[in-house]
């Protein structure tokens, strides 16, 4: 009755793996009562994504669980709705203005590491997981609400922490009774989703009537539809804020916590990106902190990070649902199926990568390209859907990096290999204690 709901709960990257391996490019199975197709190539991951994507929705499992969270934010939107938002909001995401919040980004990171210094002294452990949740978390809220005072940014990160946790909760154990059921847990989620909606409509209240604000939100209020001159409603801007909250700051906390377990089991990677930053931003005596300015420079430090995404993707799977029959790959795809692409299985298939286990950023280096399909690599996703704050995730992720790193070598508590938890995001399970001492 379940199909491969137990293998899948059991061993969720396993059991995509051991799909692709045994089956090929597309495989089918059937969770409970919904049908699987398992795209494991990169020319149908285009076909999906880019070429076609007009067929494939985020369909009703992404909305049930997300929907009640993030209303029609632009990663839950569909159709007309998500073209007009996307087209608000592209312009709020320039490089220029991404550009912007580096200087913020560092200063909280500064901040952290201040925090890190009875730790260092003591030669005693942080738990790397909670403290970049904490720093990307801190980023996410200045970087929205950055000229607001008061007790609200303390109040949505506490709420955001506990939405964030549902989400997971509920791609964990998917057949839990939905928000509107008041189970004690249900009604906890709920309190801290009025908690949320409660903050972010008294500061979008309180910024129509009194204006200004160089944030992330200032920059939503400010966007002008081209074509109608309409700005977004505050029910649109309260529904994009918590997109970006949810979508943001954990996936970037992620990444930068697999970045530093990899470099902690790869000496010699450390050694070459300290070598970078000393020859960019001075030595650990005079060194100064990077810049958005510095990161054409830093070259490596790109690459460190665009390796730890491919080995450990934050969203690690992506679905969708088909809305008529389509053909992948020469395999039928019914409407009505759900249709899933997990860019952890692809980015480690020995066909598209060589040594695919292996820690190398020297995969990403501009002088040595190598020769790949283009879905071969989409930690953000790809086409029109592409994650539209990427630039932003890059840049803050390359920044932190070189902030830390700058100051500090991170070793890990224990040798061995940390475990990935595939939930609503790839965490390190269990968590991630490191010893911070002097560069």
């Amino acid at each position: 009755m379940l199909g491969s709901v137990r293998d899948f709960r059991r061993d969720s990257l396993g059991f995509l793996e051991d799909v692709a391996r045994r089956y090929g490019d597309v495989a089918r199975y059937r969770m409970a009562h919904m049908t699987w197709y398992q795209v494991n190539h990169p020319d149908g991951v285009r076909r999906i994504l880019q070429q076609h994507n007009h067929n494939y929705g985020k369909g009703t499992l992404t909305k049930g669980v997300l929907g009640p969270i993030a209303g029609e934010g632009l990663f839950t939107s569909e159709g007309e709705n998500w073209l007009r938002q996307r087209r608000l909001m592209q312009p709020v995401f320039h490089r220029r203005r991404v550009a912007a919040f580096g200087e913020l980004m560092t200063g909280a990171t500064l901040a952290m590491l201040d925090r890190w210094e009875p730790s260092v002294e003591a030669g005693t452990s942080i738990d790397l997981s909670t403290e970049m949740a904490r720093l990307t978390l801190d980023i996410a809220t200045e970087t929205l609400f950055s000229s607001h005072v008061g007790e609200e940014p303390d109040v949505i990160a506490k709420a955001v922490t506990t939405l964030i946790e549902d989400v997971s909760f509920r791609f964990e154990v998917p057949y839990y009774p939905p928000t509107r059921v008041p189970t004690p847990y249900n009604r906890r989620v709920r309190g801290a989703l009025r908690t949320l909606d409660r903050a972010v409509y008294r500061i979008i209240e309180e910024r129509r009537r009194g204006g200004g604000g160089d944030d992330l939100l200032a920059l939503l209020m400010d966007a002008r539809d081209e074509e109608t001159g309409e700005a977004m409603s505050d029910e649109q801007l309260r529904d994009e804020v918590i997109t970006l909250f949810i979508a943001g700051h954990e996936t970037t906390a992620n990444a930068l916590a697999w970045t530093f377990y990899l470099l902690a089991r790869n000496p010699e990677a450390g050694r070459r990106l300290q070598a970078e930053l000393a020859g960019a931003l001075g030595t650990n005596g005079s060194s100064r902190p990077p810049a958005v300015a510095d990161l054409p420079q830093l070259p490596y430090t790109k690459m460190v990070v665009d390796e730890t995404m491919r080995l450990y993707p934050p969203a690690w799977i992506t679905n969708r649902q088909a809305l008529a029959d389509d053909e992948v790959l020469g395999y039928h795809i019914p409407a009505g199926a759900f249709v899933m692409i997990s860019p952890y299985v692809i980015h480690r298939h020995p066909a598209y990568w060589q040594r695919p286990e292996k820690f190398d950023p020297e995969r990403f280096s501009p002088e040595h390209p190598e020769d790949r399909p283009r879905y071969a690599y989409f930690p953000f996703g790809g086409g029109p859907r592409q994650c539209i704050g990427k630039d932003m995730a890059l840049v803050e992720a390359r920044l932190i990096l070189a902030t830390v790193a700058g100051r500090y070598r991170l070793r890990l508590v224990h040798d061995r290999a940390v475990e990935p938890e595939a939930l609503a995001t790839l965490r390190p399970r269990g968590g991630l204690p490191m010893i911070p001492e002097s560069a």
